[in-house]
């Protein structure tokens, strides 16, 4: 049996820290020094900041987004475009593609994708959200921004039959070469949805 070289609560630090995403036993060990280490400067600021959002953050009713306020700072943009919603399984998703600048629409969060294996269905998503939001007269274009795995491709045909009946162009994010990509280093699905998907130059 390993023994313990700190206190319990040090312990249930450690812990804790390791059920971060990207963190293991050995990375939580190596952060929760360093937190105790830089106390005032890194521990204290970070207990305040993780009261603030125990308290404060919350989720956007009409997109899903996760914010201080309600509806979030997204959806009350106006200088955004009423006539673009881009759709992402998860608030991750949504988070890159406004640190990329790629979009000037509005965006719906799903929760997550289909996934039978995992139980989850159209009824655990809010699809039947997207469906209404998609009604609106000022509504154009749907964006499906999802992965390009199985469940992503499962859920954004899926979403695309639901939405026969609404007056909106439905896309989705196109799928190949990386920019900087090398074609020797790609898999064969890549260059065959690249190849498909070729582009006027």
């Amino acid at each position: 049996m390993v023994s313990s070289v700190a206190g319990p609560e040090i312990e249930r630090l450690i812990q804790l820290l390791a059920r971060l995403p990207g963190l293991g036993p050995r990375s939580a060990r190596r952060a929760a020094l360093h937190l105790i280490k830089k106390r005032e400067a890194l521990m204290t600021p970070l207990s305040s900041a993780l009261q603030v959002a125990i308290e404060k953050i919350q989720v956007c009713n009409t997109c899903g987004n996760i914010d201080t306020q309600n509806p979030c700072t997204v959806c009350t943009d106006t200088r955004r475009d009423p006539s673009i919603i881009v759709v992402v399984a998860d608030v991750a998703d949504l988070w890159a593609l406004e640190r990329a600048h790629a979009t000037n629409g509005f965006y719906h969060v799903l929760g997550a994708t289909l996934s039978p294996l995992d139980g989850v269905g159209p009824q655990d998503l809010t699809i039947d959200a997207l469906v209404q939001r998609a009604l609106d007269p000022r509504v154009t274009e749907i964006i499906l921004a999802l992965n390009a795995t199985v469940d992503g491709q499962t859920t954004a045909h899926y979403i695309t039959d639901l939405l026969q009946d609404a007056n909106v162009k439905v896309t989705r994010l196109a799928h190949g070469v990386p920019v900087g990509g090398e074609l020797d280093y790609l898999d064969e699905g890549t260059l065959s949805a690249a190849m498909r998907q070729r582009t006027l130059f």
